[in-house]
């Protein structure tokens, strides 16, 4: 299996930002080493649409374009083909899915994107205060592990995980690993939402990606700025 992004560790940009901001972004900091993906969101693929923005940073990289639907995979199971297609004709080379909707949902929309060539990362837990039930949110807290746990039966091995809370994420991995699984981390939460990335690294293992918005986007150098967490690897 080929692996999203080949460092063992890096960082990925969230660029949840105005085009312009977006291709300046990518302009000042594709060519350092530790930059590994670049991820967008709703923000940038509603506005403008997906084969703009993947146009957009092929300008200057070939790095993974990793979408984030904020949150795919909450939908009936056949839809998941029409996702699927809709980002494979983007050119997006990965998609992020929170399978909210149930296994048969999360199982479906994984098939569809391998069948179309995407890689697929799962996630199921958020950074956010009051997201499962033992916080005062919506989610059993064993359904959250459960879309993780099966995710790694059907072969995922990229996960999204909480970046400010190492012990959900030492949890994730242990789950996963018990699947035969050997797991590669995204990690968000960091910076504005407090998680440390050296506290986040002891817990995810050898190989993660911690993802970085606010910390970049709202820095007056980005290139700076993403050099900064690129050193902290």
């Amino acid at each position: 299996m080929k692996d999203i992004i080949p460092l063992k560790k890096s960082i990925i940009p969230a660029c949840d930002v105005p085009l312009p901001v977006f291709e300046k972004i990518v302009e000042e900091t594709y060519g350092i080493e530790g930059v590994g993906a670049y991820k967008v969101g709703f923000q940038l693929g509603l506005k403008h649409g997906l084969p703009k923005v993947v146009e957009t940073a092929r300008r200057f990289t070939d790095k993974p374009i990793i979408y984030d639907h904020q949150k795919a995979a909450t939908d009936i199971p056949d839809t998941g083909k029409n996702f699927a297609e809709v980002m494979k004709t983007a050119g997006v080379d990965a998609v992020i899915l929170f399978p909210q909707a149930g296994p048969e949902t999360e199982k479906a929309w994984i098939n569809a994107c391998r069948d179309v060539g995407l890689a697929v990362i799962v996630g199921g837990y958020m950074t956010h205060e009051k997201y499962v039930r033992s916080d005062g949110g919506y989610l059993a807290d064993e359904g959250v592990f459960e879309m993780f746990e099966n995710a790694a039966k059907v072969g995922i091995r990229d996960f999204v995980v909480p970046g400010n809370k190492p012990d959900v994420i030492a949890k994730i991995k242990e789950t996963v690993e018990k699947e035969g699984v050997k797991p590669v981390f995204y990690a968000p939460g960091f910076i504005a939402q407090g998680g440390s990335i050296s506290d986040a690294a002891k817990a995810a293992g050898d190989r993660w990606h911690a993802i970085i918005g606010r910390g970049i986007y709202e820095a007056s150098d980005f290139s700076k700025a993403a050099r900064k967490y690129a050193e902290k690897l």
